[in-house]
């Protein structure tokens, strides 16, 4: 148990019957009244951020998170498919559940696998990635003020915008949190 005085930024603490992080607090002492403290929560699972008060006193229950290393294998459509590096045990994740967050993950690249309880609810794709980009429009020099992009696609099947300078064949890194081209590899 976790008492509202002692919230703090990142920790994770069930709710209501949710998981919320807590984005942003602080503690407010009125001149008349008594002091509590004001919250920005962010459910993990649905993403969405909800502001909440509490009284100084109030407690609620800490939420451990496991954030575990496995390695993406492949998808069959419906399900994807990871292994734990230590174990070697295999598990399947739902569609549902990935959601968009694979969409610059090749096969064979390490994850971590978000869980709580035991049930997982989230991927974390590793930061940086490096992909070949397999189709790729050249680029046309014209009347261009600064930073010209044109669309690519990479060896996962995701698109995104590049300088113009970028051909099909090369090697770029991406930043998958953004989903933005960083560099040539």
């Amino acid at each position: 148990m976790i008492s509202a005085s002692e919230f703090r930024n990142g920790v994770t603490i069930e709710f209501e019957g949710n998981i919320y992080q807590i984005i942003e607090f602080q503690h407010v002492k009125p001149g008349k009244g008594a002091a509590f403290v004001r919250t920005k929560l962010k459910n993990i699972k649905s993403g969405g951020v909800v502001e909440k008060t509490f009284r100084p006193t109030e407690k609620v229950e800490n939420a451990h998170i496991d954030r575990k290393d496995m390695n993406y294998l492949y998808n069959d459509g419906e399900l994807y498919y990871f292994m734990d590096n230590e174990t070697y045990d295999q598990i399947a994740v739902n569609k549902d559940v990935i959601g968009d967050s694979l969409k610059f993950v090749k096969e064979n690249d390490t994850c971590k696998v978000v869980s709580h309880n035991g049930n997982i609810f989230g991927i974390e794709p590793p930061l940086f990635v490096e992909l070949l980009i397999t189709e790729c429009e050249p680029g046309v020099k014209g009347d261009t003020a600064t930073g010209a992009t044109k669309p690519c696609t990479v060896e996962t099947g995701a698109t995104l915008n590049v300088p113009l300078f970028v051909n099909q064949g090369d090697t770029i890194k991406i930043d998958t949190r953004t989903g933005e081209y960083l560099s040539r590899v």
